[in-house]
């Protein structure tokens, strides 16, 4: 579920026309998502196809103007230096609408996740164990100085396409803040697994006869927010670790661009706004 959230959230951060393309064509890609997750039968696909028509109407009446509204505030953020913590203040905003997204979702998802058939979460175990050798050989193959040139190779794909061409000190500065970052393919991959365990149990759980739908989405949640960060313990304090860590490299990164990286960034900051300000129903 996260990883559809997150998904369907990166296509607020593509460009202009891909955006509005994405996003109108959501429902039709995120079906053609769970369908390879879950295979689905006949019976489930109209519902299922439903529920996503509703999950993008209310998203597109209720969580556009709140984006629009946070990238707004980005673009004055973008054209001055910033703190760690105004980072993670954001970064909380974001997850905030993710977790209401997956309130709504999983709302509307739990009568059909009752629908599930056993042969149909083996086809997603299946399909978790060919997509995690998919990625265990993206992030796991290698002595440790590849992986580190891999991590750095999509870190300045992602911040060039922000920012435009960046330094040797800025290229210097991510190889450090990933040689030094408090995440690591293992414990990425151990994450992985475990939100994978958590879901396929409680899938499990929910095909025992008797189950209402209301226990079905009271035990999604549950699972969501497992899934939103590690149960209490070392785990969860590694996680925090991280994430402070994560504002702090972004913070430190941007504090180093220059005029003219900050003014693309804004532009393309505004670009985003003016799109999803498009795509929002009339008043």
């Amino acid at each position: 579920m996260r990883q559809l959230c997150a998904w369907l959230l990166v296509l607020l951060l593509q460009g202009c026309s891909t955006l509005q393309f994405g996003y109108n064509q959501a429902p039709q890609l995120a079906y053609w998502w769970l369908d390879s997750q879950l295979s689905l039968e006949d019976t489930q696909s109209e519902p299922v196809r439903e529920a996503l028509r509703q999950l993008q109407h209310w998203h597109r009446s209720k969580e556009l103007p709140v984006y629009a509204d946070l990238l707004q505030k980005l673009q004055g953020m973008s054209e001055r230096d910033v703190h760690a913590e105004q980072v993670c203040e954001v970064w909380s905003q974001v997850d905030d609408g993710m977790d209401r997204a997956m309130v709504q979702a999983i709302h509307l998802a739990a009568p059909l996740v009752l629908q599930l058939q056993p042969r149909q979460l083996r086809h997603l175990v299946r399909h978790w164990d060919e997509k995690n050798e998919d990625w265990e050989t993206q992030w796991l193959r290698g002595k440790p100085q590849e992986r580190t040139e891999r991590r750095l190779d999509k870190a300045l794909s992602r911040y060039r396409d922000f920012y435009g061409s960046l330094s040797d000190v800025q290229t210097a500065l991510l190889r450090t803040q990933i040689q030094q970052s408090s995440w690591s393919p293992e414990w990425g991959r151990h994450e992985r697994l475990r939100r994978q365990q958590n879901l396929l149990a409680t899938l499990q759980r929910l095909q025992l006869a008797g189950t209402s739908a209301a226990q079905a989405e009271a035990a999604l949640q549950a699972v969501w927010q497992q899934w939103l960060q590690p149960p209490a313990g070392p785990e969860q304090q590694r996680y925090k670790r991280w994430v402070a860590q994560s504002c702090k490299d972004l913070a430190e990164l941007h504090n180093s661009t220059s005029t003219e990286q900050r003014q693309r960034a804004l532009r393309k900051l505004r670009g985003y706004e003016n799109d999803l300000r498009e795509l929002m129903p009339p008043r």
